[in-house]
């Protein structure tokens, strides 16, 4: 495995400067926004799409460093049911998908959307819940009419590209759970993938290992994002897991991103990153650092420290016991 980085949190250091200070911390890898809601300050794909000497330096600039690329990110919601938004998303997902071809990256994360509830809707409607039965017709409207055919056309284009589709599994979108995942996988096929981050997984319920182990088995793994999360036990009773109070609002929150190991012991990590091992997963894990309580510097570097104990960085070899 490899370490990396989600490069958000530098989009404030011109490009070079920034890949300079992920170098300096012994990382390997860097994940690149192009747009969507990650922004696009180290990376244009128009620019690049359209001057053949910008995107050798922009692949130089990295691979001088020692790095790779281990994703493209676009996240947005290409489904929304205000048209305009979704061709906003879906079109910086297209020059995503074309960049990531030419440059040699072989995944792309975004996540899967969340559609209206009818044709005329104006905003996404994420129904958690099977009853009243409303729910359920809206769920089944959602999959039959917006996902599936959006994914499964999309996937396609992305698949003729030699690109996989890494959906990060978040709240408020259609793929939110490894059920989801895979039930979109099984009808779009095995392009998509999951950008698999435990965050996510803990505020829903959901045991980071057994995602792994679930999704791993179908091979359904395509990156991996490293950010912790911690639940208060307090506040979880008032406002529950689908508390909508502003991240900002840390003291009163059921829940918040924390850098890692500031929300599960190094045991929990170590027991995720051997979980990925034993399923076939050998790529790049990702911080992403969103910690309300720790500058940028700070978080990004206490995460490097605590993934460098536990990540699995070299092949297994022969098992001379066996």
């Amino acid at each position: 495995m490899k370490l990396g980085v989600f490069m958000v949190l530098l989009a404030g250091k011109p490009f070079e400067e920034a890949l300079e200070y992920v170098a300096s911390k012994g990382l390997q890898a860097v994940e690149i926004g192009t747009g969507g809601y990650p922004g696009d300050a180290h990376c244009k794909p128009d620019e690049l799409l359209a001057d053949e000497g910008k995107l050798r330096a922009f692949k130089q600039a990295v691979e001088s460093r020692g790095l790779t690329i281990s994703a493209l990110s676009v996240h947005g919601n290409p489904l929304h049911p205000q048209k305009q938004i979704a061709q906003s998303y879906h079109d910086d997902f297209i020059k995503t998908v074309n960049l990531a071809e030419r440059l040699g990256v072989p995944v792309v994360n975004t996540f899967s959307g969340c559609p209206g509830d009818h044709e005329d809707a104006k905003y996404p409607n994420w129904p958690v819940a099977p009853w009243p039965p409303d729910y359920q017709e809206i769920l089944k409207w959602q999959w039959e009419n917006k996902v599936i055919p959006y994914w499964t056309e999309n996937g396609k284009y992305a698949s003729d590209r030699g690109v996989k589709i890494g959906l990060e599994l978040h709240g408020g979108f259609s793929v939110h759970t490894p059920a989801t995942l895979l039930r979109l996988r099984e009808a779009a096929g095995e392009v998509i993938g999951a950008n698999l981050d435990p965050s996510h997984m803990w505020w829903q319920g959901i045991d980071p290992v057994q995602a792994v182990q679930i999704l791993g088995r179908a091979g359904a793994i395509h990156h991996f994002h490293a950010k912790d999360t911690t639940i208060d036990p307090i506040n979880v009773n008032r406002y529950g897991v689908t508390d909508m109070q502003s991240y900002a609002n840390m003291l009163d929150r059921a829940w918040q991103f924390r850098s890692v190991g500031y929300g599960h012991d190094l045991k929990t990590w170590a027991d995720i990153i051997s979980a990925l091992r034993l399923v076939g997963y050998d790529y790049v894990v990702s911080i992403e650092h969103e910690d309300g309580l720790m500058s940028v510097d700070e978080g990004f570097s206490k995460a490097v420290q605590n993934l460098q104990q536990v990540l699995i960085r070299e092949p297994l070899g022969e098992m001379w016991w066996v």
